[in-house]
């Protein structure tokens, strides 16, 4: 298996270097094409030394490897050097000059494109002015290198006789004329290839470049007047103003190489003022590269400093599109008012908070006339009370939006003063704090009926002290008769905190208060199963309670063949459903027909109809006591004893009870 795997990766390692090697052939046959056919062109226009005026070609294999990266550069320098020999051969060069001038040419497209590498990394492009000096220096730095190479073979295989000085000047001109006009185009080229320009921004953009090389036509053909000088810059700056301006930097690229094609042209075939022939050679061949120079270098910079302004204009953009959706995830907005003017700007997301429509401009007064007269004052006395000593305030008011609803807002802002110590202006956040402030309230009403709670259940507390101790024979029955009584409510406390005071289930308060003595044979629970409200489920525990007690300690609980039988129901009255529980104690011992009565009988009687409305029949008879329990419930589930539910009609349980566990720490 690791053999087989082993042969696959190194089928696939063999599959990729042959693609490497076909793309750097392919690379190779189209670069070196390019470059002997703008070779060719530039041969037909030579300097008395034999060196041409203007050589593209050397944009071409510069731009190609800038544009395509370090994989690129055997395919361009291999295409670039065969091309450099052939062109040659084909004049009247010897194979060694050509070798040399191959030489000279394959190395200045690798330190010119090595320089922008280093310098401003791979897949360099021509939007901003940093990248655009940078491959003008670029060029400069490979065009002078290579031209001293180009200057010793023209010198010693070529027999040259200019000044080896004249002959390096005319190579470097040419040179780096050629990467500063046509490498600017390749790397375009390759950018819109990648990414392409939009449609109506290309039509506009090939408009403008035809309206470029009209104007070159006649500007050529122009009578050769002193004052023809100035009319091609007169003429072709608006347009390259407007391609810049309006365009990628390609269009800009593409529009520089016109022009300088439509020189170079003009000064080959005697056309115009560049091919004047009543002026020196040399002049003219140094007025075509000035000119030449200085459309491109124009056409450039004014693309890169456009692009920029885009650029920059886009990043903007975007950080105020991140500003608004942040400021309107947190439900605040930014303004500024002008005191003098009384005029007031906020961001888009105010609309939205303040309820006016987005157009509409919402002056200061217009926005003081909706803060709620209550807080409308002290919103005033803040404002007014800024000093350059204490510039800043915070408030909280209401303010009535225009579709009637009240919100809460927070203001927070910083006052700007004059020389003179004038209130100028005014900026700051304003805050939607609606759900806080309601949430404020709602904690408020929490902790006043937790404190109402609290309140309560120490009074019942200090009831049962009190009265347990009137009840109680000697200190240790007292104990032990109000440590049971406080067990109790606990009890029912820890019910209603396990189902976090949603309310607990009848069924399961009985059985708790019976858990100390009841057992399969004593005790028979049946019935509906309500679930009870917190009060509901207080008071009925203190009740059953001293119904258990009693039945231990004297009833049918205290012997061994009685037993208790606890039934509830419910059904509805005339207003609302009430529950029916019914206590009865059988096989007991015989109970007095009037016994005495403490305490404990005495909440049984008198806590229910008190505090739940109900009422209470307390029948001590000679067979067992019997008690008859019944009071309004505002209970939301029915359950039988088999386990099934059904929807009661009646109102849910408090649901501040709910509110109160989650709001307030156990």
């Amino acid at each position: 298996m690791l053999q087989h795997l082993r042969v696959q990766a190194q089928g696939s390692d063999a599959a990729d270097q042959t693609q490497q090697w076909m793309s750097s052939i392919w690379l190779a046959v189209v670069v070196g094409i390019a470059y002997f056919v703008a070779a060719q062109l530039s041969l037909s226009l030579l300097t008395p030394d034999g060196v041409a005026v203007f050589w593209p070609a050397a944009g071409i294999a510069a731009g190609a490897l800038i544009a395509l990266g370090p994989s690129a550069r055997l395919g361009v320098v291999v295409g670039t050097m065969v091309a450099t020999i052939v062109a040659n051969l084909l004049g009247d060069r010897n194979l060694w000059s050509a070798t040399v001038f191959a030489v000279c040419n394959g190395g200045e497209a690798l330190l010119t494109a090595g320089l922008i590498e280093r310098y401003f990394g791979s897949g360099v492009s021509l939007n901003r002015l940093r990248n655009v000096l940078g491959l003008l220096g670029a060029a400069i730095v490979g065009a002078a290198a290579s031209g001293i190479g180009g200057s010793l073979g023209f010198t010693l295989f070529y027999g040259a006789t200019t000044s080896i000085l004249a002959i390096w000047q005319n190579w470097f001109l040419s040179d780096a004329l050629g990467i500063v006009t046509t490498a600017p185009l390749v790397i375009g080229l390759a950018s819109a290839a990648r990414e392409p320009p939009p449609q109506s921004q290309a039509i506009e953009g090939l408009l403008a470049l035809a309206a470029v090389a009209a104007m070159s036509l006649v500007v050529i053909s122009l009578p050769p007047e002193p004052w023809k000088t100035v009319v091609p810059i007169a003429l072709l700056f608006p347009l390259l103003l407007w391609i810049a301006a309006r365009c990628r930097p390609i269009f800009a690229s593409a529009a520089a190489f016109i022009v300088a094609v439509a020189i170079v042209w003009t000064t080959t075939f005697g056309i115009g003022h560049f091919g004047d022939p009543d002026l020196p050679i040399a002049d003219r061949i140094l007025a075509a590269q000035a000119g030449i120079l200085v459309v491109a270098l124009c056409a450039y910079v004014l693309a890169a400093l456009f692009a920029e302004r885009r650029q920059h204009e886009a990043a903007l953009m975007e950080s105020e599109t991140r500003l608004q959706e942040a400021l309107t995830a947190g439900a605040v907005t930014a303004f500024v008012w002008d005191v003098p003017t009384g005029s007031s700007q906020r961001s888009a997301n105010a609309a939205q908070i303040l309820g006016y429509e987005p157009r509409q401009m919402l002056t200061a007064s217009n926005f003081l006339s909706r803060v709620h007269p209550d807080d409308r004052g002290r919103f005033k006395a803040l404002i007014h009370g800024v000093r350059p000593e204490s510039p800043t305030y915070t408030v909280t008011f209401r303010f009535k939006r225009r579709d009637g609803r009240e919100v809460w807002l927070e203001e927070v802002a910083k006052a700007e003063f004059d020389a003179m110590g004038r209130l100028v202006r005014l900026k700051g956040l304003t805050v939607d704090v609606t759900k806080r402030k309601r949430s404020e309230e709602h904690q408020r009403l929490l902790v006043a009926e937790l404190d109402h709670r609290v309140k309560n259940l120490l009074a019942r507390v200090s009831v049962v002290i009190t009265e347990t101790s009137q009840g109680s024979g000697s200190l240790d029955e007292y104990i032990q008769a109000l440590d049971r009584r406080i067990q109790s409510m606990a009890d029912a406390h820890s019910l209603l905190s396990q189902n976090r005071w949603r309310g607990v289930d009848l069924m399961d308060l009985v059985h708790h208060q019976l858990a100390p003595y009841a057992t399969d044979a004593n005790t028979t629970i049946r019935g509906s199963n309500i679930t009870l409200t917190v009060a509901e489920t207080q008071g009925l525990a203190m009740v059953l309670h001293e119904l258990v007690t009693n039945a231990a300690k004297y009833g049918a609980l205290s012997s061994r063949n009685g037993r208790v039988e606890v039934i509830c129901n419910h059904g509805p009255s005339e207003d609302t459903t009430n529950l029916s529980i019914v206590w009865r104690e059988i096989g007991g011992p015989a109970i007095a027909a009037s016994p005495q009565c403490g305490y404990g009988v005495s909440l049984i009687r008198d806590l229910i109809p008190h505090e739940l409305g109900g009422s209470v029949d307390l029948v001590f008879a000679s067979d067992g006591v019997c008690c008859r329990i019944e009071f309004p419930i505002k209970a939301v589930t029915v359950t039988d004893i088999k386990g099934a539910t059904s929807a009661h009609p009646a109102a849910s349980a408090t649901s501040l009870d709910a509110q109160l566990q989650q709001a307030v720490p156990r």
